[in-house]
């Protein structure tokens, strides 16, 4: 059974500046809270071809995997995915203004799971959605927490 599983919010910041954010992963351990370290295998900044070393911990279970940004589009769309592990996921976030002079941001994370993780898809699934509707709220407590122009994630 594959998953999918899309989440939105919408962050009080322009779209640059949530997608500056939000994109880089030296944040990604200040609003993920699964995400516990990376580690740049490629030169940064963040473009095509980017390759990151990420550490986290999900449903008990320390997972390592590595990202390929698969598609940028500054301030507009980021994908990334890695093909290695019982299950290769894809994740894309993407950015658009809002009515409210703001911005919604969109999380989507997507796989197909093999061997065992396949048996628990519908429990990931459920989990993902939880997680990463906590780690966009915790995102734009930080955005909107910080003064205009600035992100201190401390």
């Amino acid at each position: 059974m594959p998953v999918d599983v899309q989440t939105q919010i919408d962050i009080e910041r322009g779209r640059a500046e949530v997608a500056a954010y939000a994109s880089d992963p030296d944040n990604a351990t200040a609003w993920y809270e699964n995400i516990k370290s990376i580690e740049w295998k490629t030169a940064k900044p963040l473009a095509l071809g980017s390759r990151i070393d990420f550490v986290a911990q999900f449903l008990n279970r320390r997972i390592a995997y590595t990202y390929e940004v698969i598609d940028l589009v500054p301030g507009e769309r980021l994908v990334q995915a890695t093909s290695e592990g019982p299950f290769p996921m894809e994740t894309t976030y993407s950015w658009e203004d809002n009515g409210s002079r703001g911005t919604t941001m969109r999380l989507r994370n997507r796989g197909n799971p093999s061997g065992f993780s396949r048996l628990a898809a519908p429990l990931m699934s459920i989990a993902m959605r939880r997680a990463n509707n906590k780690d966009l709220k915790k995102l734009k407590a930080i955005l909107e927490a910080t003064k205009k122009g600035t992100t201190d994630s401390s």
